[in-house]
């Protein structure tokens, strides 16, 4: 599915935070956009207003909510435990607020949450314990071709570092947290400028060396909306939802400090998607970035 340049493509946020519960901070929201909350789970719960859409505040652990989890067998938790379980994890797992895609030039009003969430007792700074306390973008793509979305995966891994350098300013805790890189060899194989593969050879190369989720430039929601099939019989156990978007999951989110906003991220998404499409400059970054001028 393509989508019309400008403000009407959409994209999808995700925000992660400690401190505060998915009811105090759905209830917050709820009065910051005029709407209610309703429970889905004690851990999960559902924003209903005409302000922004779909939004929705959980806990980022799926053995939570045991609605939507059924174990080998299957079982699954009971809501009891599964309760007690999201009670006792909560000082380390974090609560996620989920935006459904929103035009772009809506952005600012998602950013408005930040501050509502932070004055309810959300916090957070970039990390916890050893993984990132995420923000997530989900950028719907205008095309669905593989050499767009190649564009896209080659303008990412020439401005790789310095994004990662930008967002964790030198900071180790930072830097540590942040998903791994995609391999060297995958990284070379794609920067050369003869390789503008078919979309099969695309998705199997790219699941050849990146079997997981757990990249700056997810592509696995992507390649599943194209075929699921593919997907989920080489990955059956990873919680990958099908979407027209690229998952941009490098950023971390700091709501414990004052005056922080996913607009700087933003733009450096926009960075991306800015080299993407000027093919000239494309070429040149990736000679550059072989070695090869």
């Amino acid at each position: 599915m393509a989508h019309e340049e400008g403000s009407a493509r959409r994209v999808g946020v995700e925000i992660e935070f400690l401190g505060l519960g998915a009811r105090k901070a759905a209830e917050a929201l709820a009065r910051h956009l005029g709407g209610s909350a309703d429970a889905e789970d004690p851990h999960a719960y559902r924003i209903r207003s005409a302000q922004l859409g779909e939004v929705s505040v959980e806990t980022d652990l799926r053995h939570v909510h045991p609605q939507r989890l059924r174990l080998a067998g299957g079982a699954r938790l009971g809501m009891w435990t599964a309760t007690l379980l999201g009670t006792m994890v909560s000082p380390v797992v974090p609560r996620e607020l989920i935006v459904a895609p929103v035009a772009r030039s809506r952005l600012a009003e998602v950013d408005a949450m930040v501050p509502v969430l932070r004055a309810a007792g959300a916090r957070g700074r970039g990390t916890v314990l050893l993984d990132s306390l995420s923000l997530h973008f989900n950028v719907e793509s205008r095309e669905m071709d593989a050499a767009f979305i190649a564009a896209h995966l080659k303008a990412f891994l020439i401005l790789d570092a310095h994004l990662r350098r930008e967002i964790t300013q030198g900071r180790l805790r930072q830097t540590l947290a942040m998903p791994p890189k995609y391999p060297g060899a995958y990284r070379r194989h794609v920067l050369d400028w003869n390789y503008w593969p078919s979309m099969p050879t695309l998705m199997s190369d790219y699941l050849a060396a990146n079997p997981t989720r757990k990249r700056g430039l997810d592509l696995l929601p992507l390649f599943t909306y194209v075929n699921e099939k593919l997907i989920r019989s080489a990955l059956p156990h990873e919680k990958i939802g099908a979407r027209s978007a690229f998952h941009y999951r490098l950023p971390q989110a700091h709501l414990s400090t004052l005056g922080w906003s996913i607009m700087p991220d933003w733009r450096r998404w926009l960075a991306v998607e800015a080299l993407a499409s000027d093919r000239a400059e494309l070429r040149v970054r990736s000679e550059a970035a072989l070695g090869l001028t």
